[in-house]
């Protein structure tokens, strides 16, 4: 219970007629009367205020909510009071989260209801608490006020921006993939497994033509294949030290999860199974999994996922998935290499291409192709330049050296990493090397 400015300030006034009385005592009965006047009207306030019964308050939000993106909350109040009721409401959001329209001044009608609404917006994944709502009642004449807290504690999991993969799953489902930049092959009867006869069309190889149905039918009949279903594609997500870098789109592991969401959703529609290994400081292991929850159930698994401090092991992780997955596999490599990392990584790509077929995303800073496209101007900038061009000349060898040993490699920028990702999986699928 304290006392607002109002309140404050009218005793601050009946200052001057105190002062006033020193010289003119008749200024005292102005005194005394402005003083029994206000001190009457603030205890009746007073008195008034605390028979006030507190308004129930109810929650409304989604469980999940997408990182970095501004997601509505609802507040219900309900006042029991017979009289109109302003009060301020301030929600108890997470620490991390932006927030608008907080906190909110307003008049609730008399034994009614009033929903409110603010925004919220999470800088980070993982799960989240709303822990209560901070309710400020004003008296009737404005002189006091009186805080409640009431405990209300929803807590929520921040996914991935799960809006963004609904995007492109959505142009996926209508045969639009083109729009975001996967390519898709032209193909006719290729691929490993049978999938319907058709007739003959220019341009399909003889040994697509089945002659026991053309002498049937009396004209040239094809087979027709589709790429092989029922294969596993498993992610290996480096969640080391180099991951945790950001730009100015976000953070690296946020957008490597989207890429894994994002070609989780095509396998899925290809009839794959899709699995993980986490390891860099955070080990998970997710077994390959089919059916239409699919994505759904990967999300589940690595929502909270973030980046640690410690470095990446790639060795021990190649070990750990030849002893985990058997049956021959698409492995995705989800990392952000540096040079000192290379000797490490291409033992283990040397160990896991024994059985399995691998590809290696790895990612470079968009500084780096900043400082080639900026123009040189001085001499720090022509060294800053060559430095940046030897650095990416040792990644390449790099790379082939990964090639030599027998993984495919994806060097790309964070933002493009989920289409190339998709291409590199779709060109796999079409070639029939898995």
């Amino acid at each position: 219970m304290t006392p607002k400015r109002r309140l404050i300030l009218a005793l601050l006034l009946l200052v001057l007629p105190a002062l006033l009385a020193i010289w003119y005592p008749h200024w005292a009965y102005v005194w005394v009367g402005g003083m029994v006047l206000l001190l009457f009207l603030a205890a009746v306030d007073l008195w008034w205020l605390r028979q006030i019964p507190c308004p129930k308050v109810e929650r409304l939000l989604h469980t999940t909510i997408p990182v970095g993106v501004w997601t509505g909350v609802q507040l219900k109040l309900e006042s029991r009071f017979p009289h109109n009721l302003m009060v301020t409401v301030h929600d108890h959001h997470p620490a991390d989260c932006d927030v608008r329209d907080q906190p909110l001044t307003l008049e609730i009608p008399a034994q009614r209801q009033l929903t409110i609404n603010y925004q919220v917006l999470p800088r980070s994944r993982g799960d989240k608490q709303f822990t209560g709502v901070d309710l400020v009642i004003h008296s009737s004449f404005r002189l006091w006020r009186l805080k409640r807290f009431l405990d209300h504690q929803t807590k929520v999991r921040v996914y991935p921006n799960f809006r963004e993969i609904a995007h492109f799953a959505l142009l996926a489902t209508d045969n639009h993939l083109s729009q975001m930049g996967v390519r898709r092959r032209q193909r006719r009867g290729e691929g490993s497994d049978f999938h319907q006869l058709r007739e003959y069309r220019v341009g399909d190889a003889l040994r697509q033509i089945d002659w026991k149905a053309s002498s049937r039918y009396r004209r040239l009949i094809s087979k027709e294949y589709q790429d092989e279903r029922d294969q596993q594609l498993v992610f290996l997500l480096d969640c080391g030290r180099h991951m945790r870098h950001r730009d100015e789109q976000g953070a690296h592991l946020d957008h490597v999860l989207n890429a894994m969401l994002l070609l989780s959703y095509v396998a899925e529609r290809q009839g794959d199974g899709v699995g993980f290994l986490s390891f860099g400081g955070i080990h998970r292991w997710q077994p390959p999994i089919k059916g239409g929850d699919l994505v759904r159930r990967i999300l589940d698994r690595c929502y909270d996922i973030e980046p640690t401090l410690e470095a990446a092991d790639y060795l021990s992780a190649a070990r750990q998935l030849m002893s985990l997955q058997n049956r021959r596999a698409l492995l995705v490599i989800l990392t952000n290499s540096r040079t000192e990392d290379q000797s490490e990584l291409q033992k283990a790509v040397s160990i896991l291409a024994k059985r399995h077929l691998v590809v290696i995303a790895d990612l470079h800073e968009a500084s780096l192709d900043q400082v080639l496209d900026r123009p040189v101007t001085d001499r720090a900038g022509a060294l800053r330049f060559q430095a940046v061009v030897d650095y990416l000349g040792e990644r390449r060898e790099s790379h082939e050296r990964l090639q030599y040993r027998g993984g495919l490699v994806i060097d790309s920028r964070p933002q493009q990493l989920p289409i190339n990702l998709v291409n590199a999986y779709l060109d796999v699928k079409a070639s029939g090397a898995l």
